[in-house]
């Protein structure tokens, strides 16, 4: 656990278990190095009384992926969040791994999961594997809005009522890892222009349709000014 973690006393054993599984899989990755990012957004804390806030950011590369990123927030002691995107090089024949979760005291309001593709046809590759996962425990699985025509037809997501769903939504998101790991192990990269430039088309249309998502801005706006959180959400969260 880092210094920071342990310094707000962010000890969510769902958000940590998660975390822990993600990186695990994170250092499977071929050629992993981290990236070279502005320190004021790695880490971002503020303790004035009534916006008490934390945010941590991870940002890696690997062979076959541009950018691997983490995050890790807490606002006023109550909302918590982490939240996940593994950027493809669009080189590579490899999906856009994505994983959301948002906690309210001890309510999982939203937990979202999904291999989406990066390009017309990628989905076959591995539609047969995701589609078979059980999510049959849910109760409240919930509807993807208008601008999730990103996400895979397998895509999860869902409100987490109990302890059982908690740990079957680690199981989903650990099988989801897991099958990225294994195409990003046997892919190899592509020198056609066409392919390469519609790979980089979806990315950008993911990036686009996920900045319409108002309810990140929404949270942020909270703590701080508009023009900072308009950058953080295209060069931090969904930058292109």
């Amino acid at each position: 656990m880092s210094k920071s973690l342990t310094k707000t006393k962010l000890i969510d054993p769902l958000i940590l278990t998660l975390l822990q599984n993600i990186r695990g899989h994170r250092s499977k990755l071929k050629n992993l190095n981290s990236l070279n990012i502005d320190s004021k957004l790695s880490n971002i804390v503020s303790i004035e009384e009534g916006k008490e806030f934390f945010i941590e950011n991870e940002f890696h590369k690997a062979k076959g992926f541009r950018k691997l990123h983490i995050e890790i927030a807490e606002f006023s002691k109550r909302l918590k969040i982490l939240h996940c995107v593994f950027f493809p090089d669009p080189k590579y024949d490899i999906p856009i791994f994505g994983m959301d979760l948002v906690k309210n005291n001890e309510l999982v309001s939203a937990a979202i999961v999904d291999l989406s593709p990066s390009s017309r046809n990628q989905n076959m590759k591995y539609d047969e594997y995701l589609s078979k996962v059980d999510k049959s425990i849910f109760k409240f699985e919930r509807k993807i809005p208008k601008w999730g025509n990103i996400f895979s037809k397998n895509v999860f997501f869902a409100s987490l009522e109990n302890q059982c769903e908690k740990k079957a939504f680690c199981k989903i998101v650990d099988h989801y890892l897991s099958i990225l790991v294994e195409l990003s192990q046997s892919a190899i990269p592509d020198y056609e222009q066409e392919i390469i430039e519609e790979r980089t088309n979806y990315q950008k249309n993911y990036c686009i349709q996920q900045i319409k998502n108002e309810k990140t801005s929404m949270i942020l706006l909270k703590y701080f000014e508009k023009k900072w959180v308009d950058e953080y959400i295209k060069k931090v969260l969904f930058d292109f």
